[in-house]
């Protein structure tokens, strides 16, 4: 290898209840596992906030392209409008106090929201997942009333990303070295999930280089 992931950044923009997300989490797992020293920088969204629902049509794309499980505990909320405002408090925290729980936290969340049917919107709807995971979050992280001013900052920096790159799509995957950043094209890996890891050694290989 010809760069050091050290100086690597995965920025990864999503939401929680977003079905496109959650099959895009596979790809930062796969990455993050063949460069486990790539810093992780998960940012959620909060797109869903309780005003608009999931279209059967974008389950049954996602079906088609990948290979994540929908539970028929799921399938039978889709006409039930979706709340991410929980789970954007809690991974803003995380990220924060301990940004290595990060994507273990999201994809149990995401299990136990599309396969178990979860709506992750009380404290008592994610309990199991932070004491499995040994968290202690503070109590105005586990409420969905309102954004919490953490969070309402790091959707702000969100925005701020999605200017400089020129897209509001989520989810999104950034790949970033020293001063460098490049967009990946998540949707050419949802099929192949092996395949962005490849993707992205050639990215740091360019990226390094102009460094």
């Amino acid at each position: 290898m010809s760069f050091n992931t050290a100086n690597a950044e995965l920025f990864y923009i999503y939401d929680s209840h977003c079905p496109w997300s959650y099959a895009a989490t596979t790809l930062v797992e796969k990455v993050l596992t063949a460069f486990p020293s790539i810093t992780f920088r998960g940012m959620h969204l909060a797109y869903y906030d309780g005003d608009n629902n999931v279209s059967p049509t974008t389950i049954t794309a996602v079906k088609e392209l990948s290979q994540v499980p929908f539970g028929a505990n799921y399938m039978a909320t889709l006409n039930e409008n979706k709340d991410s405002t929980l789970v954007a408090n809690l991974m803003s925290w995380v990220q924060n106090k301990s940004a290595k729980s990060s994507l273990s936290l999201l994809q149990k969340l995401q299990h136990a929201h599309f396969v178990s049917g979860n709506p992750l919107t009380s404290k008592e709807d994610i309990d199991n997942i932070i004491n499995e995971l040994k968290l202690s979050p503070p109590a105005k992280c586990l409420r969905a009333e309102k954004l919490t001013k953490d969070a309402e900052f790091a959707i702000h920096d969100t925005y701020a990303l999605q200017e400089l790159i020129g897209t509001q799509a989520i989810p999104a995957l950034l790949l970033a070295y020293n001063d460098n950043l490049v967009l990946l094209n998540h949707n050419l890996y949802i099929s192949n999930p092996n395949a962005i890891v490849d993707a992205v050694k050639l990215e740091l290989e360019k990226l390094s280089a102009t460094s």
